[in-house]
């Protein structure tokens, strides 16, 4: 096993601080796994379509979410056989695909419309492998960025998995079949991508982009020609955001482009309508801050956001000393003084990742405790948290399930709510890809 020191030392100085010591927790977690098997080859079995029964869909934990379909990372071509993020495209003739990430590239499947997966090929990693690889879509295009050295921004039409039916799959030339490959930056953490206004915003780029690791933008009007568009810096390492076109309470900025940064400790709302002098808000702290990590607001009001800290459970921190998941809720009706109001725990011991917003549920991606789904309309009206529900769950890390859970960097990465079919895609670190299917109360 690789010591501490030598791990570090693979982190790079790409961050700061606080994401350094974030990296070298995770990195030490799966080189453990790594020694234990768990990424070995046919370590897990495929499996058949199972709905959620008495609790349990075969041995995953579950309630009001079906396994429509499953597919392993050595199914979709990686021979490293480790997942990440994950985010979805839908067809000008509603076709529906995800494109599923790997360490050493990214996957591409399609779902039926009987929520089936269909491996149809894949995009090697443009350099090396790395644990930390995401991907966002504007338009027909999938921007792909990760950790790892040199590897730049990959674009990739969509449109080129029109005609496969992945017998047999297909590997994507990272040259040739590539619409373009921005190399303003090398390597980064996070891809934002905001659709209204052609944006991506790479985030936590290494140093050598001369962005401190804040917003680093690119327009992507035109896929085939990025351009570097400004850079946030002054605010430091942003390690996610949301970004909008403003139709919120605060007047002041009613269509101006807001982006929400989760800035490791703060959150932090700026103005970026003028790419070339982008304007910090607010930046706001909060009781048990420990690593500021991602979040999503509640609706279209744009009144309330929820927001997730990566690293509070498993430091026992605040109110997540229990080590429940804990969702923190903000007041974001003025942009310049938001307020945390309160939050939610979740029944389950787990560290949060991501979460999407979506009529009123918020998808989370909560590692060891898999796919939660809570009904979030109540902030509205009590933005203490007492009144958020879970109204579903699937757990795809049965390892944890007989102690109750633990916070720890095992299982789900993220997933993506927004097909228009209902199917849910969640990709999880050991395992693979799910097709599930949200059975609950709308």
């Amino acid at each position: 096993m690789k010591t501490a020191a030598t791990l570090f030392a693979l982190i790079g100085s790409a961050a700061a601080a606080g994401m350094a010591e974030l990296k070298q927790r995770k990195m030490e977690a799966w080189a453990a796994q790594n020694e234990a098997g768990v990424f070995d080859v046919d370590r897990y079995a495929a499996q058949a379509a199972t709905a959620c029964v008495n609790g349990k869909a075969g041995e995953y934990q579950c309630k009001n979410v079906d396994m429509v379909s499953f597919l392993r990372h050595q199914d979709m071509g990686s021979t490293t056989r480790k997942g990440n993020d994950i985010w979805g495209w839908t067809s000008s003739t509603g076709r529906e695909f995800a494109a599923v990430g790997q360490t050493d590239g990214t996957a591409f499947v399609e779902i039926k419309s009987d929520g089936s997966l269909v491996y149809l090929g894949r995009l090697p990693t443009q350099t090396t492998s790395s644990s930390w690889r995401d991907m966002k879509v504007i338009g027909n295009h999938v921007y792909i960025g990760s950790e790892a050295s040199n590897h730049g921004l990959q674009v990739f039409d969509m449109t080129k998995l029109l005609t496969l039916t992945g017998s047999p799959p297909k590997t994507f030339s990272i040259t040739s079949d590539l619409t373009a490959r921005f190399t303003g930056f090398g390597s980064s953490h996070n891809i934002v991508a905001h659709e209204e206004t052609k944006m991506i915003y790479a985030v936590g780029t290494a140093t050598s982009a001369g962005c401190s690791g804040g917003l680093f933008m690119v327009n992507v009007t035109n896929p085939a020609k990025p351009t570097t568009a400004g850079c946030l810096s002054a605010g430091g390492y942003v390690h996610d955001a949301q970004c909008v076109i403003y139709k919120g309470p605060d007047t002041r900025y009613t269509g101006k482009e807001i982006c929400f940064n989760f800035n490791e400790d703060t959150l932090d709302i700026v103005d970026v309508t003028k790419k070339s002098a982008p304007v910090t808000l607010s930046s706001t702290a909060y009781n048990g801050a420990s690593y500021t990590h991602q979040g999503w607001l509640v609706d279209e009001s744009m009144r309330y956001l929820l927001l997730d800290d990566e690293l509070d459970e498993q430091n026992k921190k605040g109110v997540a000393a229990n080590q429940r998941t804990t969702t923190y809720i903000v007041n974001v009706s003025s942009l310049t003084a938001p307020k945390f109001t309160g939050t939610y725990q979740s029944p389950a011991k787990s560290i949060d990742h991501n979460q999407y917003v979506k009529n009123g549920l918020s998808y989370q991606a909560n590692y060891g405790s898999g796919l939660r789904i809570i009904n979030v309309k109540s902030v509205a009206s009590d933005p203490t948290g007492k009144g958020i529900t879970e109204v579903g769950y699937f757990d795809c890390y049965p390892e944890d399930d007989s102690v109750g859970g633990r916070a720890e960097f095992t299982g789900t990465w993220s997933v993506y709510p927004y097909f228009k079919s209902g199917y849910i895609v969640l990709n999880s670190i050991e395992r693979g890809v799910y097709s599930l299917k949200y059975t609950g109360p709308a």
